[in-house]
C-alpha cells in the first residue's frame, strides 16, 4: 500500500547497517590517528624505563671500582678517610634513612591534620589563604630552608627543646649530650617542615574527593565529625594518603642543600638524635667537587646507587603494603 514501508526494504537496510559498536565513516578516518596516539604514549612509557635503567646501569658501571676495593664491607663500614682512601657507607646510609623517618613522622599526621581542618572545618574565608600558604611552602628553595635552620631554628631548639631533652631524658641513648643544635634531630625537623606542603596539599585533593553523599549518609545517621572523617572520609581515601605520605618520603630522601646545612656532616654512627651525622645526599654535595682520587669518586657514585636502591626499596615496600591493605579492604588494587 502507498505510504507503507515493505518490510523487505527495512530488512536490506538493517543487514546493510553496520554493526553496533563498529566505527562509521568519520571515525575510520580517525583510525590513523588513534593507531599514532597509542604509539607515542607507549614510547613515553617506554621511554621512562630506558631513562630509569640507563641511570642504574650508569651508576653501578661507575661504581664498580669502589665495589671491587671494599666488597660488602663498603655497606657495613664505618670509616670515610679520603687521605688513605678507606671509605664506607653505614653512617651515611644510616643518617638517610633516620632523618627521612624523623621527617615523615612528623610530617605524616600534622600533614593530614592541615588537610583535614581545610577541608572540613575551617570557613571559606581561612581555608583558602591557608591553602595557598600552605602550597607556597614547597615553592621555597631548599637552601632557604637550611639557612633559616642553621641560623634560626638550631639556636632556638639548642635552647629550649635539646636543653629540655639532655636535662630530663639524657639518660637515654636517643638524647645523650651534649648538643650542638645541628645534628640528626634538626635535620629531620627540617625535612618534616619541607616535605609538610607536599602531605597537606595531596591529602587535602584527596580529602575532597570523597563523594558528599557518603559524609552526608554518615551525618544522617548520628555520626559524629570525628566519626566522618576516620571511619568515612579516611577509610575511602587511603590510597591517596598512602601515596601523599610516600610522596613526600621520597622527597625527604633525596633532599640535598637544606640537610646539608644542618644535619652536622659527620661520617660517625650515633644512637643520639643530638649528634651530628650525615646523609647520602648532604656527602655528595659536600665531597664530590672535591674528590682528587679515582677510588673517592667511584665511592661517592656507589654512594648515589645505594640511595637508589633505597629509595626503591622503599617506595615498592610503600606499594606492597597499600596492595595488601587493598586485598584485606576488598578494594581494587593497582
Amino acid at each position: 500500500m502507498d505510504g507503507e514501508d515493505p518490510l523487505p526494504r527495512r530488512t536490506a537496510v538493517a543487514l546493510n547497517a553496520p554493526p553496533a559498536g563498529s566505527p562509521s565513516g568519520p571515525s575510520r578516518r580517525k583510525d590513523p590517528v588513534e593507531a599514532l596516539f597509542r604509539g607515542a604514549t607507549r614510547s613515553f612509557a617506554v621511554l621512562v624505563l630506558l631513562l630509569l635503567g640507563a641511570i642504574l646501569v650508569t651508576l653501578f658501571v661507575d661504581a664498580l671500582p669502589a665495589f671491587r676495593a671494599f666488597g660488602p664491607s663498603f655497606f657495613l663500614s664505618q670509616e670515610w678517610d679520603p687521605v688513605r682512601d678507606l671509605y664506607g657507607a653505614l653512617p651515611a646510609a644510616y643518617g638517610t634513612v633516620v632523618s627521612s623517618l624523623i621527617a615523615l613522622l612528623l610530617a605524616g599526621p600534622l600533614g593530614i591534620g592541615v588537610a583535614v581542618f581545610l577541608s572540613e572545618m575551617a570557613p571559606p574565608w581561612l581555608s583558602r589563604p591557608v591553602g595557598v600558604a600552605v602550597e607556597m611552602l614547597a615553592a621555597v628553595p631548599s637552601i632557604i630552608y637550611g639557612m633559616w635552620g642553621l641560623f634560626v631554628l638550631a639556636p632556638v631548639l639548642n635552647r629550649s627543646l635539646y636543653a629540655f631533652l639532655e636535662e630530663r631524658l639524657g639518660f637515654l641513648p636517643l638524647f645523650a649530650g651534649p648538643s650542638l643544635g645541628i645534628g640528626m634531630l634538626t635535620g629531620g625537623i627540617i625535612l618534616a617542615i619541607m616535605i609538610l606542603p607536599f602531605v597537606a596539599s595531596v591529602s587535602r585533593d584527596v580529602f575532597r574527593l570523597v563523594p558528599p553523599l557518603l559524609k552526608e549518609s554518615a551525618y544522617g545517621l548520628g555520626a559524629t565529625r570525628w566519626e566522618v572523617i576516620s571511619q568515612v572520609m579516611i577509610p575511602y581515601g587511603r590510597t591517596g594518603l598512602v601515596g601523599a605520605i610516600f610522596l613526600g618520603l621520597g622527597r625527604a630522601l633525596g633532599e640535598t642543600m637544606a640537610a646539608t646545612f644542618v644535619i652536622g656532616n659527620s661520617h660517625t654512627l650515633s644512637a643520639s638524635l643530638l649528634s651530628p651525622s650525615n646523609t647520602i645526599a648532604s656527602t655528595l654535595a659536600n665531597e664530590f667537587s672535591e674528590a682528587t682520587s679515582a677510588l673517592h669518586l667511584s665511592s661517592l657514585v656507589a654512594l648515589a646507587f645505594l640511595l637508589f636502591l633505597i629509595t626503591t626499596a622503599i617506595l615498592s615496600l610503600a606499594k606492597f603494603l597499600l596492595w595488601r591493605m587493598e586485598k584485606a579492604l576488598g578494594g581494587p588494587s593497582r
